[in-house]
Order: structure tokens, then C-alpha cells, then sequence
């Protein structure tokens, strides 16, 4: 029997049936950084991984040393804040094995991917600038009207942690609603549970400002992402929550 055909209108053209939309297969190299995908991230990594395997190697009493002349404390911002400053944020407390470590990895190469490494730069320091000097200068303070002794001016404090947090608020922004809260409630819930701890309140408070030093740069970062080429298609990364670690004043 003929196949009976539908008669299209005069003029009318023939539309041909969608084609079925391939989804994209997943890309888990992705979630690393690489060379030329995230630069920042990458390069950061390599110095940190450098100065991990030296504290790891080299001698203790000289580790120890570099960590004191790398302190954050109010002696060494008084002296030099830059140097310090930036000396702090080339190592991470706990080395290699440190949670913080595999958290930096996945939460900068998420936030340099989106918004571009120069941005993700200047986010991470204002994290660990601005989290450093609003938990030390009131220490400052209260030495200089005698709340608290002279040695309160001399504390062990480096690392990336301020830096990741701040990081961390910022990629959220960028997430899918239900992924955003949902790890800003589990991070905030577990920065909350060490402050409560009283274990290291200096560095507890730098982690939750320095977490809503990222969450404030949320209006900026989003109307950049949307005007970046493809910036409409944000792939889901969900960033770990870890909890710091009790460091008697030594951020991670």
C-alpha cells in the first residue's frame, strides 16, 4: 500500500523534526587546574606545593623559623605588612596532608574557570588581607590600652585559609541556588562549631569574615561571569566544606 503523504500548505516549507540534544559528556580534569585553563591557580599550587615539600624536608628548627618571620602577628604587620603579608600565603599549615589543600585546589580552579584569574586573585587577597587585619589590629589595641599582655603581639598565624574561605563565599554566587546554600550553610555550620570550640577564636572569626568578604563580592563577580564569552553556561562544581583544624593561632 502507498505511503500516503500530508499536504503542506502553498507556500509552506517543510521544518525538519528537532535533533535529539547530546549531552555533554562529564570532564572530571576539569575540576584540576591546568597551565593554560587556570594559570593562577596552577602556579599558586606550584609554589605551595614547593614550600610543602620544604617544610616537610628540611630542618625543623629552620621551618620554624620562616614560619615565625612569615607570621601575620601585630610585631611583624608593624614592621613590615606587606612582606609578611604576602610571605603568610606561601604556605599551608599542616602541609600537603592539610584538608585546606585539596580544598584550594577545587575551590580556585571552580572560581578562576568562571570569573578569570586575575579576579580570583584579587578575591583570595582580599580574603586574607582583610581577615587578617580585623582579627590582629584589635589585638594591637587591646595591648595598647592594657587589655592584653605585650606577648599577645607575638603569635604563630600564616597560611591560605582566609584566602580559600573568601574564595569559597565568592564561587557560591556563582552556583545554582540549592548548591550555593547548601554549602554555605554546611561551611558556615562548621565555622561556627569551631568558634563555639573557643579553641582559636582569632582565626575561627578571620574564617567567617573572610567567607562574607567573598559572599560581598557576589553583585560584582556575577554581572562580570555574565559578560564573559559563554558566561551563560555555569557547570556545576560542587566545593568540599572542611572544618579547621585547632591551631593554637595558625590559620590553615
Amino acid at each position: 500500500m502507498p505511503r500516503q503523504r500530508t499536504a503542506l500548505p502553498r507556500g509552506a516549507a517543510a521544518v525538519p523534526a528537532p535533533r535529539s540534544v547530546r549531552t555533554a559528556p562529564p570532564r572530571p580534569w576539569l575540576l584540576l587546574p591546568t597551565p593554560t585553563g587556570t594559570p593562577f591557580t596552577f602556579g599558586y599550587a606550584a609554589v605551595l606545593l614547593v614550600t610543602s615539600l620544604f617544610a616537610g624536608y628540611a630542618d625543623p628548627a629552620l621551618v620554624h623559623t620562616l614560619y615565625q618571620q612569615s607570621s601575620t602577628d601585630v610585631a611583624h604587620l608593624m614592621r613590615a605588612p606587606g612582606l609578611v603579608l604576602v610571605a603568610s600565603a606561601l604556605w599551608i599549615a599542616g602541609g600537603l596532608t592539610s584538608s585546606y589543600a585539596l580544598v584550594f585546589l577545587l575551590v580556585l580552579t571552580a572560581l578562576e574557570r568562571r570569573i578569570g584569574g586575575l579576579r580570583t586573585a584579587v578575591v583570595f587577597l582580599l580574603g586574607h588581607v582583610l581577615a587578617t587585619l580585623a582579627t590582629e589590629v584589635p589585638v594591637g589595641l587591646s595591648v595598647l590600652v592594657g587589655g592584653l599582655p605585650d606577648s599577645s603581639l607575638h603569635r604563630l598565624d600564616y597560611g591560605i585559609s582566609f584566602g580559600v574561605a573568601a574564595c569559597l563565599g565568592a564561587l557560591t554566587g556563582l552556583l545554582r541556588p540549592w548548591l550555593r546554600w547548601t554549602v554555605l550553610i554546611m561551611f558556615g555550620a562548621v565555622l561556627l562549631q569551631d568558634l563555639a570550640a573557643f579553641t582559636d577564636p582569632l582565626s575561627d572569626w578571620g574564617h567567617l569574615l573572610a567567607l562574607a568578604t567573598g559572599i560581598a563580592t557576589w553583585p560584582v563577580l556575577r554581572r562580570r561571569h555574565r559578560s564573559r564569552p559563554g558566561g551563560g553556561r555555569v557547570t556545576t562544581v560542587a566545593a568540599p566544606v572542611v572544618c579547621g583544624q585547632g591551631r593554637g593561632g595558625v590559620h590553615t
